[in-house]
């Protein structure tokens, strides 16, 4: 288990390198090359691991639905809808966007830019990332599902994120009644899960170059928009900075 949660913090670290500018000091290719012979043997492996790293914390992968079950939530809003949501999900490292698509004649490609989020106790989550994804109507998604990296910082009452998200269909060809998600994450180490804190949305008509606040809604993430609850009574929002690319 020591070596595979090693082995999980040198992905990582790759990970992390694929999306740097800056390569030097960086996690390489032919360092994680030095991994294949530890997986292939992994049930016999006695030998010092080769790179002097922290183990990922074994993190508990739940099935949907299964948070359902557990306690309350101790940090639900302004009262709490109830027990933990059920839109708990398999761990996946954070930090999975996609690249801009290619450019069409005529069509309009969109990056939006999470700059922050607003939320009372900012300072207190952990890990904190944003899964983005883009549903129709019945909640099925038109997209591929990308996460955030873990956030820049925490300051005051705000998670800074700072980070562009490619929207990974052109405009014109997302069907009517579409919406973007936006599902704020963070992980719980009382209960050794990651667990979604929050959702904002945005609509079609919303998409328009410049800034944007939305509101924050209460879990579970309602992706067919019909039980929508405030997250708080206060002011608190996500904000983005939208800029479209039109050939």
């Amino acid at each position: 288990q020591k070596t595979i949660a090693k082995i999980a913090t040198c992905l990582e670290l790759r990970s992390a390198a694929l999306q740097s500018a800056q390569s030097q000091d960086e996690f390489k290719l032919e360092d994680l090359k030095k991994l294949e012979p530890i997986l292939k043997n992994i049930l016999t492996y006695n030998k010092e691991f080769p790179f002097d790293v922290q183990p990922v914390p074994l993190r508990k992968i739940l099935a949907p639905g299964e948070e359902e079950h557990l306690e309350f939530e101790e940090d639900d809003e302004e009262g709490g809808a109830g027990a933990g949501s059920p839109d708990s999900f398999p761990l996946r490292v954070p930090g999975t966007l996609l690249p801009r698509l290619p450019s069409e004649p005529g069509m309009t490609l969109l990056t939006i830019n999470i700059e922050k989020i607003g939320l009372k106790d900012a300072g207190q989550c952990i890990d904190p990332y944003i899964t983005v994804s883009v549903k129709d109507l019945n909640g099925i998604d038109l997209t591929p599902v990308q996460d955030t990296p873990v956030a820049l910082r925490k300051e005051d009452t705000y998670v800074h994120f700072n980070v562009d998200i490619e929207i990974q269909k052109h405009i014109e060809r997302l069907t009517k009644g579409a919406a973007i998600f936006f599902e704020f994450k963070h992980y719980k180490p009382k209960k050794k899960f990651t667990s979604t804190k929050c959702f904002a949305f945005m609509e079609m008509d919303e998409i328009k170059p410049g800034a944007i606040v939305i509101e924050l809604y209460k879990k579970p993430t309602d992706f067919k928009r019909k039980k929508l609850q405030l997250l708080t009574k206060k002011p608190l929002y996500l904000h983005l900075h939208q800029t479209l690319h039109k050939e």
